[in-house]
C-alpha cells in the first residue's frame, strides 16, 4: 500500500473515531440536528467554510484556473465572499431567533404554512443531492488516483466513510470533524503553493512566465484565456460570467441550507457575525493560495487532462511524499466535510420537514432521522455509479439553484412586512424551476443564450416577479406579522457591550485582512505581471 493510501485511509480511521466519540453525545433532538445550539465561534467558522470548500474547489476550481481562467475565478471570489458577511447581518441571525432545526422549517415557521415547508424542503432534497453527488464522485476520484484501484471500489468506500460517522453523531459529529479538516485543508493549500512554486522556479519568475505563457495566452490575465478555442470569446463576457456567478454564489453562500443552517448551531448571535467575518477572510486567502497554485502547475505540466486532476497530479508527482500525502488527505477531507453537510441536510428535511413526525418521541425521531440517511445516501451510491464524474459543472448547477429558489424569499422573510405564505410558496416553486429548466434547455443546446442572460439571472428575476405578484393579491395573516416582528426584537441576552466591542473587533479584522490582501496581491501579481507584459510589447 502507498503512502498516500494509507494517509487518507488513516485521516479517515481519525475522523470515524471522532463521529462516533461525539455519536455518544448526542442526547436528543436538538443535539443531533443543531449540535445543541451551543457551537462556538471556531467550529462555525469551521463548518461554514469546510461544507462550501469541497471537491468544487480543490478539483473542479483548480482544473478550472489551470485551464486558463485564474483571473476570472479570482473576480468570482472576490464577490462570492461577501455572501458570509451579508448573510450573516440580513439573515443568519435572524433565522436562529426562531429556534427553527432546518432553515425549511424556519420558513415554515416565518409563513405559518407547513406548505412553504415543504417546498423549501423539497428543494434541500434536490439540490443537496445533487451537489453530494458531484462531492462523492470528486472523493472517489482522488482515492481512486491515490490507491490505483477501481473508481467504483472507492465509491463505496467513500459512501461508507461519511455516512457512517454522519448518521451515527449528526450535526455534534459533522461540526467537530468539518473544523479539523478546515485547519487541516487550509494548511496543505498553503504548502502545496510553497512547493508548486519552488519547483516552478520562484514566486516573480512564475508570475512572469505564466504571462507570457504561448501555451494558455491571458491565463494570468483578469479574463483569463479568451477566444474561438476558449470558453469565453470576448474579456467582456469573461467579465460578465464572473460577475453573475460571483454573485449568485455570494447569495447561495448568504441563504443555502449547507451555510445558513450553521448559524443555527451557534451559541449566541456575536458567534454568529464573528464566525462570518473570519469565514469570509479565511476562504478568501484559501482561494487566493489555491488559485495561484493551481494556474502554476501548467509550469510543471501543462497537459494533465483531465483538468480535475491537476492538484491530485502535482500531489502524486511533484510535492515531497509528506506534503503529497498531506495534499491528498486534505482533497479527500475538503470532499468528506461537504458530504456529511449534506447528507445531514437532505435527511433532516426528509425526516422534519417533508413529514410531520413532531408527535414522535425524541428517540424515534432520531431513529427516522438515521434511517432516512442510509437511504439517501444509498440512493447518492446508485447515482455516482450510473453518472459519469462532472464535478464542477454538477457543483455550479445544483448549487446555485439555491440562489434562484431561496434568495428573494430568504431576504424578503425577514425585511419585507409584503410577502405572503403564497407569494413566498410560488416564489420557491418558481425560481428553483426556471433555472433548473433553462439550465436543462441550454445544456442540450434547444436554446442558446447570452452570457447576462444566466440561467441564475432568469430564476431570480422569475422569482422576484412571482413572489410580488401573488402577494400582491393576498394578505399577511395575523400569525405572519406577529413573527416577523417577534424576529426583529433582539434578545436581551444579546445586549451586551462588551461582547459588542469584541464583536467589532472581529469585523475591523475583515477589513484589515481586506487591505492587506488587496496590497499583496498589487506586489505579488499585478506589478511583476505588467512588467512581463510590457516586456513582452517592448
Amino acid at each position: 500500500m502507498n503512502p498516500y493510501a494509507i494517509g487518507i485511509i488513516g485521516s479517515v480511521l481519525v475522523y470515524l473515531f471522532i463521529g462516533n466519540f461525539m455519536g455518544r453525545r448526542v442526547k436528543g433532538i436538538d443535539d443531533y440536528y443543531v449540535a445543541g445550539r451551543n457551537a462556538p465561534t471556531l467550529l462555525i467558522v469551521g463548518t461554514l467554510v469546510a461544507s462550501f470548500l469541497s471537491t468544487a474547489a480543490f478539483l473542479g476550481e483548480t482544473g478550472f484556473s489551470y485551464e486558463g481562467y485564474a483571473g476570472v475565478m479570482l473576480i468570482l471570489v472576490a464577490f462570492n465572499m461577501i455572501g458570509y458577511v451579508v448573510g450573516a447581518l440580513f439573515f443568519g441571525r435572524y433565522i436562529r431567533r426562531s429556534e427553527a432545526i432546518t432553515v425549511a422549517e424556519f420558513f415554515g415557521k416565518r409563513f405559518a404554512s407547513r406548505r412553504v415547508q415543504t417546498a423549501a424542503g423539497v428543494t434541500v432534497i434536490v439540490g443537496l443531492a445533487a451537489y453530494l453527488l458531484a462531492v462523492t464522485q470528486g472523493a472517489s476520484l482522488a482515492i481512486s488516483e491515490a490507491m490505483n484501484i477501481p473508481y467504483d471500489v472507492t465509491l463505496l468506500i467513500v459512501w461508507l466513510g461519511y455516512t457512517w460517522f454522519t448518521a451515527y453523531s449528526g450535526s455534534k459529529g459533522v461540526v467537530v470533524t468539518d473544523t479539523i479538516m478546515f485547519l487541516l485543508f487550509t494548511f496543505v493549500a498553503f504548502l502545496a503553493l510553497y512547493y508548486i512554486i519552488d519547483a516552478a522556479g520562484g514566486w516573480f519568475h512564475t508570475v512572469q512566465t505564466l504571462a507570457t505563457f504561448e501555451a494558455k495566452p491571458g491565463i494570468l490575465s483578469w479574463h483569463g484565456m479568451i477566444g474561438p478555442e476558449a470558453r469565453w470569446q470576448s474579456a467582456g463576457d469573461a467579465l460578465t460570467w464572473g460577475l453573475i456567478l460571483g454573485g449568485a454564489w455570494g447569495i447561495t453562500i448568504a441563504v443555502s441550507p449547507w451555510q445558513s443552517s450553521r448559524y443555527l448551531m451557534a451559541k449566541d448571535e456575536h458567534t454568529v457575525i464573528r464566525a462570518a467575518c473570519m469565514a469570509s477572510a479565511a476562504a478568501m486567502l484559501f482561494y487566493c493560495a489555491l488559485i495561484m497554485a493551481a494556474a502554476s502547475i501548467n509550469l510543471l505540466n501543462p497537459t494533465i487532462d483531465p483538468p480535475e486532476k491537476a492538484m491530485i497530479w502535482v500531489a502524486m508527482n511533484t510535492l515531497p511524499t509528506f506534503a503529497g500525502v498531506l495534499l491528498m488527505a486534505g482533497i479527500v477531507a475538503a470532499a468528506l466535510s461537504s458530504a456529511s453537510t449534506f447528507l445531514s441536510l437532505i435527511a433532516f428535511s426528509a425526516a422534519n420537514d417533508l413529514v410531520d413526525i413532531k408527535g414522535a418521541s425524541e428517540r424515534r425521531r432520531l431513529t427516522i432521522s438515521r434511517y432516512a440517511m442510509l437511504v439517501v445516501g444509498m440512493v447518492i451510491l446508485v447515482l455516482a455509479h450510473l453518472q459519469p464524474p462532472a464535478i464542477l459543472a454538477i457543483s455550479y448547477f445544483a448549487a446555485t439553484l439555491f440562489a434562484s429558489s431561496w434568495g428573494p424569499v430568504a431576504f424578503m422573510s425577514v425585511w419585507s412586512s409584503r410577502i405572503t405564505a403564497s407569494g413566498a410558496f410560488w416564489g420557491i416553486v418558481v425560481g428553483f424551476v426556471a433555472n433548473f429548466a433553462v439550465k436543462i434547455l441550454d445544456l442540450y443546446e434547444v436554446i442558446a443564450l447570452p452570457v447576462l442572460l444566466h440561467p441564475i439571472v432568469i430564476g431570480i428575476v422569475m422569482s422576484t416577479m412571482t413572489i410580488v405578484m401573488v402577494s400582491g393579491r393576498g394578505q399577511v395573516s395575523d400569525a405572519e406579522h406577529r413573527f416577523r416582528l417577534q424576529m426583529h426584537k433582539t434578545p436581551a441576552t444579546e445586549i451586551n457591550a462588551a461582547m459588542a466591542r469584541s464583536t467589532l473587533r472581529f469585523a475591523q479584522g475583515l477589513v484589515a485582512c481586506g487591505i492587506v490582501l488587496s496590497a499583496l496581491l498589487i506586489v505579488f501579481y499585478v506589478v511583476p505581471y505588467d512588467n512581463a507584459m510590457a516586456q513582452l510589447r517592448d
